[in-house]
């Protein structure tokens, strides 16, 4: 049997650069608002979590800057 490949795959985590984790997470937080305010939000918790996600990666972009 044929194997299938695919040519774009999706970049693991750790090879993205925090600047794009954070993109990547405002976006999560963006549909997750979204997704409350229609009542289709399974957990309303996951908000806070991502919240918290942005902080760190803000933090480390921030040391990251001050240790330059």
């Amino acid at each position: 049997m044929a194997e299938k490949t695919t040519e774009a795959k999706a970049a693991p985590k750790a090879e993205l650069t925090v600047e794009q984790q954070l993109a990547a997470k405002r976006t999560d937080l963006l549909e997750a608002r979204k997704s409350l305010a229609s009542g289709e939000l399974v957990n309303p918790r996951i908000i806070g979590t991502i919240r918290k996600d942005i902080a760190r990666l803000l933090t480390t972009i921030n040391a990251q800057k001050e240790a330059k």
